[in-house]
């Protein structure tokens, strides 16, 4: 079963608040129940595992599976880094997954073709990362002052769900210090030497790090 690991176990510490911004509300949902709608939606993914920070494991855990998910399998307790929330759920996985989906818990615009097109790309290629262009112009700036402009047609902004056959990502995972800061797993599969094919993905599909992030993102789940 293509299974996807939604990591939800940050703090928020740039949000600002008590509440993590994973589980803000919007239309009275948490952005984390948005997030875990989409893959419900989705044709190619058969299972999610939830990794939650260690004070919300026993709350959350009780509190989604009321919702009645059916592809929900397992919600277990992440870590000090993101490098090691997704390693404890990627052990999570106890069943056959050819294909493992990573998906950042802020992130409820997400739609089920993106996680879709990337579940097939990663079984074509073994690993894929859905990608949005970068629209400013992107200057390189040393000691305060620019140093150039770079060309913003060969960038991508990487987006999540980043998605890899199983047996990479626990290759790349391999012998890696789960305290390093890691911000994404394609990082990982890139140290391996593993090539990453792209995937075109939505600029609406933020992660909400700010306030104003959220707005946003309340404006497309009510527009769509």
């Amino acid at each position: 079963m293509n299974t996807a690991i939604i990591v939800a176990a940050g703090t928020g510490s740039r949000f600002g608040g008590e509440t993590p911004k994973q589980f803000l509300e919007i239309g009275g949902k948490p952005l984390l129940v948005h997030a875990i709608e989409r893959f419900e939606e989705s044709r190619e993914i058969k299972a999610v595992v939830v990794v939650l920070s260690h004070d919300r494991v026993t709350e959350y855990s009780e509190y989604l599976r009321g919702l009645g998910f059916s592809k929900l399998r397992a919600v277990v307790a992440g870590g000090r880094t993101r490098a090691e929330s997704v390693h404890n759920g990627l052990h999570a996985i106890e069943w056959n997954c050819p294909v493992v989906a990573v998906h950042d818990g802020a992130r409820p615009v997400v739609t089920a073709d993106e996680i879709d097109r990337s579940v097939k790309a990663a079984e074509a290629h073994g690993a894929a990362c859905l990608t949005a262009p970068v629209t400013d112009t992107i200057k390189e700036i040393s000691d305060g002052m620019i140093e150039r402009t770079i060309d913003r047609n060969i960038l991508r902004r990487a987006l999540t769900p980043q998605t890899f056959r199983k047996e990479i990502l626990e290759m790349a995972f391999s012998g890696i210090d789960l305290s390093e800061a890691v911000t994404d797993e394609c990082y990982l599969v890139e140290q391996i030497g593993i090539e990453i094919a792209v995937v075109d993905g939505s600029a609406r599909n933020i992660k909400v790090t700010s306030p104003d992030d959220l707005r946003i993102a309340e404006l497309f789940l009510t527009s769509s």
